[in-house]
């Protein structure tokens, strides 16, 4: 049997609770991975609260897209891979049926990954969503090129935290906008080239003098609401890119009127590519090898405190990733 987090309502954290249910066979093609660690995002966040982007199925919904294990089972057909391999899931689209927030989890063998040399279970659990989500936005999508000035919304979230490194592993200037200025340290030590706080400081003003006055070439934003409209005019006049990465801000968001290129990303575009995900995993593989990649780790709970965890996540004061352990 397997423990497994489920939730038949839609609300606070305390409508999770754990079940025990069959680990499951894997079939042809896939794969049985004993969790060691799992990721806690945003988007788990909004399924439980009632604020999915896509229906979900209730009741007994399960949770989570990301975590790290060890095969302990391969079903026929799969090769290359090894009962007792460290891997990363790399995708999961049928969360709510099929979700990491539980023991084991069964999946076709290309929604995993190796685990990189050098990262424990807490630190691979803490990788790839955060991780894979800057590089398809920055790298991917808004061509990012050394010399760039890339301006970066909620900074301290794992998303921020993540293409701060990758725009330093690029070449690029990575520019932190954060409404704490409490964070700006933490944020100047894991790499920003400066720190704007949204609170006290003019957002668009100071992305304008960091920038000699030309603006960034990339903005990634994880907020939206109706500051994307003005946060659209730091960046470049004409030649600037904004990226929109997730909506921590529920409020509508007007589009912008400058004369900028706007992207709107989903990362399962790129994370259900394998073509993609094999140039995801070879820069995040370098990254870490190297140490320009070091995921940060905010707080780890245990699976029997996934309702505290759930709680801690909502107050919003946390730097870097949350991760729960099996």
């Amino acid at each position: 049997m397997s423990r497994v987090v489920v939730f038949d309502e839609t609300g606070a954290p305390e409508v999770l609770r754990i079940v025990d249910e069959p680990a499951g066979d894997p079939g042809a093609g896939a794969v049985r991975i004993k969790i060691e660690a799992i990721g806690i995002n945003r988007l788990d966040q909004m399924m439980r609260a009632g604020m999915s982007p896509r229906p979900i199925r209730l009741p007994h919904a399960r949770l989570g897209i990301e975590a790290t294990g060890t095969i302990d089972a391969l079903g026929s057909g799969v090769e290359g891979w090894a009962i007792g391999d460290a891997v990363i899931v790399t995708a999961v689209p049928d969360m709510d049926s099929n979700g990491t927030y539980a023991e084991h989890i069964v999946l076709p063998v290309d929604r995993i990954v190796a685990r990189p040399a050098g990262l424990d279970a807490t630190g691979a659990a803490a990788l790839w969503v955060a991780y894979s989500t800057a590089y398809g936005a920055l790298v991917e999508k808004a061509a990012m090129q050394p010399g760039h000035h890339v301006l970066i919304t909620a900074a301290s979230s794992a998303v921020g935290l993540a293409a701060i490194q990758i725009a330093n592993q690029i070449g690029a200037i990575p520019l932190a906008v954060t409404r704490s200025a409490a964070k700006k340290n933490t944020l100047l030590a894991a790499g920003a080239s400066g720190v704007i706080v949204a609170d006290h400081d003019d957002v668009v003003e100071a992305t304008h003098r960091y920038t000699n006055g030309a603006g960034a070439d990339i903005v990634l934003d994880s907020v939206m609401g109706p500051g994307l409209a003005d946060l659209a005019n730091a960046a470049k006049r004409f030649s600037g890119t904004l990226v929109t990465v997730g909506w921590l801000d529920p409020r509508p968001a007007p589009y912008p009127a400058s004369p900028i290129t706007m992207i709107r990303y989903m990362s399962f575009e790129h994370t259900l590519d394998p073509v993609i995900v094999h140039r995801i995993t070879a820069f995040l593989t370098a990254g870490i090898r190297t140490g320009a990649l070091r995921p940060i780790i905010d707080t780890v709970f245990t699976l029997d405190d996934i309702v505290a965890a759930h709680r801690y996540l909502e107050q919003g004061h946390h730097t870097g990733k949350i991760v729960a352990t099996i």
